[in-house]
This record gives structure tokens, C-alpha cells and sequence, in this order.
């Protein structure tokens, strides 16, 4: 009897557990939906889809096919939302609204639309990747100063991007994987006898590395030399991984606003300012491939073919893990001549009562890692209140670090970088704060709105965070050494065959 007491009160217990759990997951799936049915009014922009998109089916063999499907994507755009949009004054800060200050259409260039940056007899080519929800922009000032220095340059549009935030409800990596591909074939095209490069950005990085990893394992892939990432996407939050049936659930329930995480008014140019469910799950995913095909490539013995890898991440990093960035994808390589550079916080201003995060956990354990198989650059200042800054290297296999100073400094008011702030130049006409009225009369770098809080239809988060790069030349003088150096040891190995 005692044990058939004690079953009964198991059974009893798993039940209420069960229904607890079952409460508990009810309970956040109504706060949830709740929460994002309240959001604002969708409008055409959301939920007007877009036909003339490229799709990793749609049989689109060369890239020239490709921008002349974009012609048509374009054309489309204008068709469908743009002209049918009833506009008003409160529009006039609307990247859809013709002749409205966020209008891409005002610029010399539409940099939303793909771009070829040729040099006359390039040392190498270079295939860019911008980050989910952006344009060829993003990369835009990186590309320019590769061509100058002698770079055949392609800014690739992804898919689902550049047009509209509809774009992202339906897009697949491997919708973008097919189109990075693309890219890299028709480099090579282009530049038969010249190495091949690709820099991402964020989800563009994952693309690059990914990439990577697939000529690693399968010789039929159009080879690239070496990669180069800034803001990578290696780690994302898990909840990622659960967007799929937030998107299912709106799809039962028919509530169209389930698939957006954030519906937020279009002010920039050249990026989607909304941002959909599907956006996080595929980012997630291209993590998740990434580490598969680490996995498959170590388990064939092929990591030495891994091409170089060299990476650009800010310590502080709201939109992905830099802690994952080491231990899912530089902890796994081989000894191949890959590169991690990590800019570290303001420590001039950082360290009091008013600063939360403390990057020691990050760099400390990578300074130390006498195993490490790459070499790790930290961009850190001088001295405690000292804002100008040195270069901290550490060779693979040593602790110890060779300081060199460098000719930049902290601006007195910025106390870190952040995910969206590496491609950019303090220049620069839209992201930038030095204002530069004659190209754009936007400046999102040095928007300053102050006042009482929960009035603006912007989060003031994003209005917080910086948009440019103090260390930008800093980072371009190392990434065209690195394409060199790589381009360097191609040719020395091709020699020695």
C-alpha cells in the first residue's frame, strides 16, 4: 500500500507540474501576443510582398541575370508601394516618400541596390556582405577604400533587402547563401588570375564564414583567399531558435503583427528600421550551419583548408555574442594565419559606479590562452584616464603581448563601441556626426533628441548607441594588410608547387 501511496503522489505531483508548465508557457505566449498585436499599424511596406526577389530556385545561373531581376525588383517597388502610398506631411521623414529627407532616391547613388567598384588591373577582388535588415551601404565606405587601393570591389544586395521590410518574412539563408555564391563565382570571372576576398558584416560575416567552411569541404566551390568579418554573427541569443513558432502561431491565428519584432517608422535610407521574426530565425540558423560544417570539415581532417580568417568585434556587443565568436568559430580553427582584432571599452571614462560591464571575462581568458592557434590584436587605452589607445598583440601560442602605440584616441564622450558602428567612418554622410548637408540631410550619427521619455516613436536605445568607428582607418589599414599578407602567401605556395 505504501508504495502504491507513493505512486499515486508522484503521478499527482507530475500532473500539476505539467499543468504549471503548461500555464506558465500559456501564460508567455498571451503576454506575447499581447504585447506584439499592440504594436504600430502595419503598413504596404510590411505587407505588401515583393515577386521579382531572387530566391535560391528561381534559376538565376549568372549575376548578371541577378541585377537584371533587381531591375525588375526595383521597378516593383515603385509599382507597388511607393507610387500607391498616400503620402502626408507626417511622412516626411519616410524612406518611401518621394523627395522626403530619407528618400534614397535624393542621393547621387542608390546604395541600396548592388554595386561594382572596378580597378583597372586589380590586385585581387573583393565580394561585400552587409548585415540583416541593411543595404550595400553598410560596406560601402570599406569598398571605396579597397578600390582606391586597387580593389575590383562587388557590393552584393542580398536578398530581401534594400527595398522594402517585407523582404525579411519569407527570405532563407539559403535564398543568400545562392546569391553569395553568385558573387564569388562572378569575381572570378572578372579576375581570372587574381585571389578572391570576402568581407562581411554581421549576418554577412556568418555568410563569409560559412562560405568558407563549404570550399573547405567540397573543391567544387569557387575558392576565396581569405575572409575578412567585422561584427560577426557566430552567436546569437538561443530565443532565436523558438522564432519559428511565434511565426506559426501568427500564421494559425491569422494575426499578421506575430511575425514582426519590432514595427518602428522608416526613417533610414538604408536600413529597415522594422525588423521581422523570420530575420532572428534565419540568422540563427546560419549559426547553426556554421558550427555543423566546423564539425563535418574537423571530422575530414580538412581545417588546415580553411582559408585565413580575420575578425573585428567591439567587446560590447548588444545584437550578438563576442564570447561566442571565440569559442564557436576562432577556438575550433586551425593554425591557418587567422586574426581577431577586439576593440576593447573606453577605460578613460569606464570603471565607475555608472558602468555595468566589465570586459575582463571576454579578453581575459583570450590573453591568456597559450593555445590560442590565431593571433589576437586588443585595441585598449594606453593607461587608466589616458584616452589615447595602443595595439596589444598576442602571437598564437603566447601570453605576452607586443604594445604598440597607435595614432588615435577616444572621443571624451564615446564609452565603447557597438554592433552597428564598425563599418563606418566618422565621415560618414549619414552614419557619421560631422554633418555633410550637400550629400545627405539626414545625420543619424549625430542625432541628439532629449526630453521626457516615452514620446518618441524611435526607442532611445537606438538614438543612444553609436553609428561610427573612431579606430575606421585603423581597421582598414589591417584588413588591406591582411588581404596582402594572404594574397602574399597564395602566390609564395603556388610558387612552391
Amino acid at each position: 500500500m505504501g508504495v502504491l501511496r507513493t505512486i499515486r503522489r508522484i503521478w499527482w505531483l507530475t500532473k500539476i507540474s505539467l499543468i504549471m508548465s503548461l500555464g506558465a508557457v500559456l501564460a508567455i505566449v498571451v503576454i506575447g501576443v499581447i504585447y506584439l498585436t499592440g504594436q504600430s499599424d502595419l503598413s504596404s511596406w510590411h505587407t505588401e510582398p515583393l515577386k521579382e526577389e531572387f530566391t535560391a530556385d528561381a534559376g538565376i545561373t549568372t549575376f548578371e541575370d541577378y541585377l537584371a531581376l533587381e531591375d525588375r525588383l526595383f521597378r516593383e517597388l515603385d509599382d507597388k508601394i511607393i507610387q500607391e502610398t498616400a503620402w502626408g506631411n507626417h511622412d516626411e521623414i519616410n524612406r518611401f516618400q518621394p523627395g522626403s529627407v530619407s528618400d534614397p532616391a535624393r542621393w547621387q547613388r542608390n546604395w541600396n541596390r548592388s554595386f561594382l567598384l572596378k580597378a583597372e588591373e586589380p590586385r585581387a577582388t573583393v565580394l561585400l556582405l552587409h548585415g540583416m535588415s541593411d543595404s550595400p551601404y553598410s560596406l560601402k565606405s570599406v569598398g571605396t577604400a579597397l578600390n582606391e587601393n586597387g580593389y575590383t570591389v562587388l557590393g552584393l544586395r542580398l536578398p530581401g533587402h534594400g527595398t522594402a521590410p517585407s523582404g525579411l518574412l519569407d527570405i532563407t539563408w539559403q535564398d543568400m547563401f545562392a546569391a553569395t555564391e553568385l558573387g564569388v563565382k562572378h569575381l572570378h570571372g572578372l579576375a581570372p588570375d587574381r585571389p578572391v576576398y570576402i568581407v562581411g558584416y554581421s549576418n554577412g560575416a556568418a555568410l563569409a564564414v560559412l562560405y568558407a567552411l563549404r570550399q573547405a569541404e567540397d573543391a567544387t566551390f569557387p575558392k576565396v583567399t581569405g575572409v575578412s568579418i567585422l561584427s560577426p554573427a557566430i552567436g546569437i541569443t538561443p530565443a532565436a531558435a523558438y522564432a519559428r513558432w511565434l511565426i506559426r502561431l501568427g500564421h494559425v491565428l491569422g494575426l499578421q503583427k506575430l511575425a514582426w519584432n519590432s514595427v518602428l517608422p522608416e526613417y533610414d535610407p538604408y536600413k529597415y528600421s522594422s525588423f521581422t521574426v523570420n530575420a532572428g530565425y534565419v540568422t540563427w540558423q546560419l549559426t547553426q550551419q556554421i558550427q555543423a560544417a566546423l564539425t563535418t570539415v574537423e571530422a575530414a581532417g580538412k581545417l588546415k583548408e580553411i582559408p585565413p580568417i580575420q575578425g573585428f568585434s567591439s567587446v560590447v556587443d548588444a545584437t550578438v555574442r563576442p564570447q561566442d565568436l571565440v569559442a564557436k568559430l576562432y577556438n575550433r580553427l586551425a593554425d591557418n594565419g587567422s586574426e581577431l582584432v577586439l576593440f576593447d571599452i573606453n577605460r578613460a571614462i569606464a570603471g565607475t559606479p555608472l558602468f555595468s560591464f566589465d570586459p575582463a571575462p571576454i579578453l581575459d581568458p583570450i590573453k591568456a590562452d597559450v593555445d590560442r592557434s590565431y593571433t589576437v590584436q586588443v585595441i585598449t587605452n594606453a593607461g587608466k584616464g589616458d584616452a589615447s589607445v595602443v595595439r596589444e598583440s598576442f602571437a598564437p601560442g603566447t601570453a605576452l603581448p607586443v604594445t604598440t602605440p597607435l595614432a588615435a584616441a577616444w572621443p571624451s564622450d564615446i564609452y565603447s563601441l557597438s554592433h552597428i558602428a564598425l563599418p563606418f567612418r566618422e565621415e560618414d554622410p549619414l552614419y557619421g556626426h560631422i554633418r555633410q548637408p550637400e550629400i545627405s540631410e539626414l545625420q543619424l550619427g549625430s542625432l541628439v533628441l532629449r526630453g521626457e521619455k516615452s514620446v518618441l516613436n524611435i526607442p532611445a536605445a537606438d538614438l543612444l548607441r553609436i553609428h561610427w568607428n573612431p579606430f575606421h582607418d585603423h581597421m582598414l589599414e589591417e584588413m588591406q594588410r591582411f588581404l596582402e599578407q594572404t594574397s602574399n602567401g597564395l602566390q609564395q605556395s603556388k610558387q612552391s608547387q
